[in-house]
């Protein structure tokens, strides 16, 4: 999965949480997001550009601690 800012993403169908882990070592984690968004950017060519159009700002997260 090549991206210059996500190094990580995890899915958890069970409960919907996706959990993206960016190269600066910060790791946010996506309440209720849809398979088929998940799998849209588990895909994705760009995973940033997937990232900042149909993921950030359209889901509640929270941060991890690293």
């Amino acid at each position: 999965m090549p991206s210059q800012t996500i190094r990580q993403i995890e899915y958890d169908g069970e409960s919907r949480a996706l959990t993206v882990t960016f190269v600066t070592g910060r790791i946010y984690r996506y309440y209720k997001v849809e398979p088929e968004v998940a799998e849209a950017f588990r895909i994705a060519i760009s995973k940033g550009r997937f990232f900042n159009l149909r993921i950030r700002d359209h889901y509640r997260f929270d941060e991890l601690a690293a």
